[in-house]
């Protein structure tokens, strides 16, 4: 078996699934805005297709903001992934360069769960060195799969797959 510093880490970006429009007179704090109920319905399918594809993760790591939070325990729940762990670094106005920290001497397979641009900006910096360079944008409940080498930092790895979550559901169909 490799050593660690020959083996691949495998870093899954989630964007959160469909939420509620952003209304300050609902929800003044928007870090509190939630998933719709069909957003809800919807990723949960998208989910169970993605654990066919990708049955096992070594880490969840959430922005608490939850609508991520929430789009998290439901890969926990659905796709049997480790439970989520809050991470304040993938919250919204964070820069992608403070995820790289997070994700240093992490599990071999890291889940991130957030919010866009910062993780199409995130998977800009692991590919390309720079975060506006790799013209990436995952829609709501989308996944990507970025293979870094270790150590992960700034164009260490490669875009292995982007998939929107309507691929992910037609998996979930197609295995019933």
């Amino acid at each position: 078996m490799a050593d660690r510093s020959e083996r691949l880490a495998a870093v899954y970006l989630v964007r959160h699934a469909f939420a509620a429009h952003a209304d300050p007179d609902r929800w003044p704090d928007d870090s509190l805005r939630p998933l719709t109920a069909d957003g809800i319905r919807r990723f949960q399918s998208a989910a169970r297709g993605l654990r066919r594809l990708v049955p096992k993760v070594d880490l969840v790591l959430s922005s608490g903001f939850a609508r991520a939070w929430q789009t998290a325990e439901i890969l926990h729940e659905v796709a049997r992934w480790p439970e989520p762990h809050d991470c304040a670094a993938l919250e919204v106005g964070q820069s992608p360069a403070s995820a790289l920290e997070v994700l240093g001497g992490r599990a071999e397979s890291v889940a991130l769960v957030g919010h866009e641009p910062f993780l199409s900006s995130l998977a800009s910096l692991l590919c390309t060195g720079d975060g506006d360079s790799l013209q990436l944008e995952l829609k709501k409940g989308a996944v990507a799969l970025i293979s870094c080498d270790e150590p992960i930092g700034p164009a260490c790895g490669y875009l292995r797959w982007a998939v929107p979550p309507k691929i992910f559901r037609a998996v979930d169909d197609g295995s019933r």
